[in-house]
């Protein structure tokens, strides 16, 4: 399992990044524009990423407009839609707004609000039908 973390809070990515990584690989990226570039490059190494949770408010580029360049990406190279990348939009807002522009036009699978907690990250990846096994030990 391939994951991106995308924040651009130090803390909440380490939070996600100590939660996921007993999972498979974690990527952190600290904007939108990284998130983009990374997800872009997980194409060309051919290791593409299976979820990516991703902070809306962000300098540079929010995580609205990452995920609407991630989706183009997704259909320049033929992807179809059953297997596109799971994106949870995380926010510390509660808004409307921002929960309509992740679903309709971002295309998010999900949508968490902050603070991030252990289980319920857990538990919207498997809802998301993501398997979530730990890892072996290196």
């Amino acid at each position: 399992m391939r994951f991106l973390i995308v924040d651009d809070d130090f803390d909440s990515r380490r939070l996600m990044q100590k939660i996921l990584y007993t999972y498979g690989y974690c990527d952190v990226a600290v904007d939108g524009e990284e998130a983009v570039e990374a997800f872009r490059s997980s194409f060309k190494t051919g290791e593409p990423y299976d979820l990516i949770c991703l902070d809306i408010i962000m300098p540079n580029m929010d995580g609205q407009q990452a995920l609407r360049e991630i989706r183009e990406i997704e259909t320049e190279q033929g992807v179809p839609e059953d297997r596109r990348v799971k994106a949870v939009m995380i926010s510390a807002l509660d808004d409307t707004k921002e929960l309509h522009d992740a679903f309709f036009l971002g295309e998010a699978t999900s949508y968490l609000v902050k603070p991030i907690r252990k289980k319920t990250l857990l538990n919207e990846i498997r809802n998301l039908g993501l398997p979530l096994e730990e890892k072996s030990p290196a």
